[in-house]
């Protein structure tokens, strides 16, 4: 089950392990001011000390970005367990850059502990998605020192193997939507989570690794042909979800729920994360 065609796949070096995305150099030159004023206004808004690392993810740190379109994704390692001082300073931010760059659709500030980023349990999951697809913007980069990954069916299982439990979550957010704004950011959200979610659901087996939605929409599609089309409307959703109005419930109703039982029977579930006091 953890073996596909090779060691050499998409994203993968010589010896069939992950190259890490991204790279402060491959921002695009319309987001390097937006970059810039997230590093400052993170300094105004969080205690020295209080934030031990920062990275970037997704499509400006791979230089795929576009203006207008793309939003701004960071993670921030904190000294211990975020709070909701910490939730009220990354959410200040976020309005901030979102108010001030046209450029970018909004920003998402991720937040994470220290310890908990390095324990065993997130060793699969959070450690390997900043070791991977993270790209470090200021302090150490804390995933150095951790052991190289490989696109196994372990990987899969703890990085995606969770949907079943946060659908019915899902259907209640969609229906309680109070506005189109709200929907629209929804079913963007969803159809991002769907397409990485089968993408990671065959991964092991096409040997490789993508970021990209369409591509990996269409790897998926490659190994599931009856459920090819939905992917790969769920990968157009997530870049222009507007233009998709009825999508969400579809989405909630036929594929997700297929996805989640086929997850459980191919690698199985995610392993619990405790409970945020």
């Amino acid at each position: 089950m953890d073996s596909g065609r090779g060691s050499h796949g998409p994203g993968l070096d010589q010896d069939g392990c992950f190259v890490r995305e991204g790279a402060l150099e491959q921002v695009p030159e319309a987001f390097a001011p937006v970059v810039a004023e997230l590093t400052a206004r993170l300094t105004a808004r969080f205690p020295p000390g209080r934030v031990v690392s920062s990275y970037l993810y997704g499509s400006i740190p791979r230089g795929t970005a576009v203006p207008g379109v793309s939003d701004l994704d960071a993670l921030l390692v904190l000294r211990d367990e975020p709070g909701d001082t910490d939730e009220a300073a990354a959410r200040a931010v976020e309005a901030e850059l979102d108010a001030a760059f046209p450029q970018i659709d909004g920003a998402g500030i991720l937040l994470m502990g220290a310890d908990r980023l390095l324990s065993d349990l997130e060793r699969y999951d959070g450690a390997w998605f900043v070791a991977c697809l993270c790209t470090p913007l200021s302090g150490p980069d804390l995933t150095a020192e951790l052991p190289r990954y490989r696109p196994t069916s372990l990987l899969a299982r703890e990085t995606n193997g969770d949907l079943f439990r946060r659908l019915p979550g899902l259907r209640e957010r969609a229906a309680a939507v109070a506005s189109e704004e709200e929907r629209t950011r929804l079913t963007r959200g969803v159809a991002r989570n769907l397409v990485r979610t089968g993408f990671t659901l065959v991964m092991p087996r096409w040997g490789g690794w993508t970021s990209d939605l369409a591509e990996s929409a269409e790897v998926f599609g490659r190994y599931y042909p009856a459920h090819a089309e939905q992917m790969r409307a769920a990968a157009r959703a997530a870049r222009t979800p507007a233009a998709y109005p009825g999508l969400l419930a579809e989405l909630l109703s036929g594929l997700a729920p297929w996805l989640a039982e086929e997850y459980l029977a191919v690698h199985g579930a995610k392993a619990p994360r405790p409970q945020a006091p």
